[in-house]
């Protein structure tokens, strides 16, 4: 690993929910690990009113994973406690950042850190060009003694236009090399294995192409439904939050074609260029090839529209299925299929490769197609899937799996995605983070589906029991292929 830079992580919205449940845990994780740099500092903001050791009981005294930690670690708790300061930014996020710019300035100098600053913003996105102007306006991108990086969560834009107004705006005070667009998504260690998994392997690589690989599925099922969240939900659905961003960053990492270098600029070029190829939308092609629906109150679980927040008349759909081409040559005629949907009867995220069958069948009974599947959650890991003689008389075949799980590599935990996350940009590698390109590129995929679905009428919003694995009309999107429906037994 490289050798880190002391520096100052200042994260706006610090009173917020994602700070307390996924940053602060993962950057203890980081400092138990002795992986942070040695003068280092966490700076809070937000417009709650919190004095320095206010803000540390929040996040650590308070937090049930604190509370778990605190017992075996007392020592290293207190260490991390040491690094988290707290400024308030007066209730309003558009008030001058000059006390913010002195408080580092004063952080700088009392702990030996050079102005090396990440601003991560955990807000609503309404106002990450606020926070982005506010700081410009005081000099805090302002790179001539320190460098400057700006992080920001998803959703990047609500659509294309907001996408690219939000990247312009950002743009007015950030070169594109200081922002990091981040999806933890990609934190996640298969995610990243798929890189491996294909360039590292002789068996893969040359089988990667449309001459051994009949078709790709993608499944990313949620077994809860929307819960208190229905009113935030119904202005989002199932294909804006989850396919714009997670899903078409998987998508471009099993299809794109490999990078000159695993490193930021080679890889991001690379799903770059294959989102380009994403073959266009007509309206008649949005009709056959895209399956919306909602889930139907089944054996005691309510409904979508029966949710609290949900409109009575809502046509947000809860299931969204796609089955798309790319137009070049590693990929000419494969169709790729994605599914995402809450209330299915599992949680699970996988990717899978099926291949082409052999040229002919020599044993007896049906042969199976070998499958390559790709674990993201739960249980990250990977199997493969291929055909073995059963014990006895003649040649009778059986498919069986040869898996591998993360968790059998080491007794330690793997790590949680926002753990690689923020140590990546404090080393300013910005590999697992998405270009504002890549961003616009799969909006504009996107786009026309979710206007087809709001404007068509012969688009039907199908319904499907809560608790299965979705309707009929997606099956029949297949072909004919089918889904795979993961069960306990393999997960």
């Amino acid at each position: 690993m490289n050798k880190i830079d002391d520096q100052i992580l200042v994260i706006f919205g610090a009173s917020g929910d994602l700070t307390a449940r996924k940053l602060i845990p993962a950057l203890y994780h980081l400092c138990k690990g002795e992986y942070l740099p040695k003068n280092f500092i966490v700076l809070g903001a937000s417009r709650t009113d919190m004095t320095d050791e206010e803000f540390r009981n929040r996040v650590i005294t308070e937090s049930k994973f604190f509370k778990d930690e605190h017992k075996s670690d007392k020592a290293c708790m207190e260490d991390f406690a040491s690094k988290l300061f707290y400024q308030d930014l007066g209730g309003d996020y558009n008030s001058s950042y000059e006390p913010v710019k002195q408080r580092l300035l004063e952080l700088s100098k009392e702990h030996d850190i050079p102005e090396n600053y990440i601003f991560y913003l955990s807000t609503p996105p309404s106002i990450y060009i606020n926070i982005a102007n506010n700081l410009s306006a005081v000099g805090l991108t302002d790179q001539s003694n320190g460098w400057k990086r700006l992080v920001v969560e998803k959703p990047f834009g609500y659509d294309l236009k907001s996408a690219k107004k939000l990247n312009k705006g950002l743009l007015k005070c950030f070169n594109e090399h200081q922002i990091y667009r981040i999806d933890h998504y990609l934190g996640k260690e298969t995610v990243q294995n798929l890189l491996v998994t294909r360039f590292s392997n002789s068996i893969f690589e040359p089988l990667w192409n449309k001459n051994y690989i009949s078709h790709v599925e993608i499944t990313n099922a949620e077994s809860e439904g929307v819960g208190s969240r229905g009113g935030y939900y119904d202005g989002s659905g199932a294909f804006r939050d989850m396919f714009q961003n997670h899903l078409m960053q998987i998508v471009s990492l099993v299809a794109m074609e490999p990078p000159y270098a695993i490193e930021a600029n080679a890889i991001r070029e690379e799903k770059l260029k294959v989102l380009k190829c994403l073959k266009g939308w007509t309206p008649s092609r949005i009709r056959r090839n895209t399956v919306r629906a909602q889930y139907a109150a089944n054996d005691g679980m309510k409904g979508y529209k029966e949710e609290d927040g949900v409109p009575e008349k809502s046509k947000t759909e809860t299931y969204a299925a796609i089955k798309f081409y790319f137009e070049n040559w590693r990929w000419e005629k494969v169709p790729f299929f994605v599914r995402t949907a809450k209330r299915m009867p599992a949680k699970v995220t996988e990717v899978i490769v099926h291949f082409k069958p052999s040229p002919k069948n020599l044993f007896d009974g049906k042969q199976e197609n070998n499958k390559l599947i790709i674990r993201i959650q739960p249980n990250e890991g990977i199997m493969l899937n291929f055909g073995m003689k059963l014990p006895g008389q003649g040649f009778s075949v059986e498919n069986v799996d040869m898996d591998f799980n993360y968790s059998d590599l080491s007794e330690d935990d793997v790590p949680e995605a926002y753990e690689r996350l923020l140590l990546d940009v404090m080393q300013g590698d910005a590999t697992l983070y998405a270009l504002g390109a890549e961003v616009e590129e799969a909006w504009a995929f996107v786009d026309p589906v979710l206007e087809a679905w709001k404007n068509d009428k012969d688009i039907e919003l199908h319904q499907y029991k809560a608790g299965t694995w979705g309707p009929k009309a997606a099956d029949k999107l297949l072909g004919k292929f089918d889904w795979r429906d993961p069960t306990e037994d393999n997960i």
